[in-house]
């Protein structure tokens, strides 16, 4: 019976009823990357977010938009070029108290505050003018790198042309559900 309560505990320590956050593997051409996501500060855009995941809807997608010194933008284009199909754009939650800091992973959007479908991007540095400031929106942080910055920061660096795409491919093989 003592066995029993043993293995019992330890599935609960290791199962979907822990307290740890969900991470997710992002596997690029240039090398992983694992991110930690904010459930509880960012319910609709952690839940959308892993809706793209689990459908594998970024595999074979790119970074198709990088600035170094500020963020790598990516999940919204297929190798090709095509624009990747979208489900409903999500509400805003800019406003959840988390900052667009060095690592940490955002919804892009439009001008219009409630209008991030699937792009995101992974700030290269610290990027407080994308906060929420009192009634103006801002881009809502849901999670952050844990491991591989180094990727983020060989990432920023590639060559890109005028519109800041990249020459060559940066790709995203595929994201998946992670158990770090």
């Amino acid at each position: 019976m003592k066995h029993l309560l043993s293995i019992f505990l330890l599935f609960l320590s290791t199962s979907v009823f822990s307290n740890e956050n969900p991470t997710v593997l992002m596997e690029t051409s240039q090398g992983p990357i694992i991110v930690e996501l904010y459930p509880t500060l960012a319910p609709k855009t952690v839940a959308n977010f892993l809706q793209y995941v689990q459908t594998d809807a970024y595999k074979q997608t790119t970074f198709h938009r990088i600035i170094n010194n500020f963020m790598i933008q990516g999940g919204g284009f297929e190798v090709s070029g095509k624009k990747a199909a979208t489900v409903a754009a999500i509400e805003n939650e800019s406003q959840n108290g988390l900052s667009n800091k060095r690592g940490t992973i955002a919804m892009a959007r439009t001008n219009s505050p409630h209008s991030a479908t699937r792009q995101f991007f992974i700030n290269h540095k610290d990027n407080n003018f994308l906060n929420a400031q009192g009634d103006r929106w801002g881009y809502s942080v849901f999670g952050k790198v844990i491991k591989g910055m180094e990727v983020v920061d060989k990432i920023a660096i590639v060559k890109t042309d005028a519109g800041d795409k990249p020459i060559q491919a940066v790709i995203i093989n595929s994201i998946s559900v992670s158990n770090k």
